[in-house]
């Protein structure tokens, strides 16, 4: 993981650009959630160099901020309070 790390702090401060593996270390998510991310959408922006997926920081950065979560429920309905009412 170090290395990983290592990386994407070397890749931030040459290039703007990082691989699949780097992308998701950075955001926090798995590489293999990322790819998924990538086919069904809904994921961060990501452009084709060639053969190559990248993602621009930017961009992470970008989609991290527009995904704030509040709540860990999963089916949209509103938390139940302590009360019962």
């Amino acid at each position: 993981m170090d290395d990983e790390n290592e990386r994407a702090a070397r890749a931030k401060k040459g290039s703007p650009f990082l691989s699949t593996a780097q992308a998701a270390f950075y955001i926090g998510l798995s590489q293999r959630t990322l790819e998924k991310m990538r086919l069904k959408g809904g994921g961060p922006k990501f452009r084709k160099h060639g053969r190559y997926v990248r993602y621009h920081i930017d961009e992470l950065d970008e989609w991290s901020k527009g995904h704030p979560q509040d709540s860990t429920r999963q089916d949209g309905s509103a938390p139940v309070d302590g009360d019962g009412a």
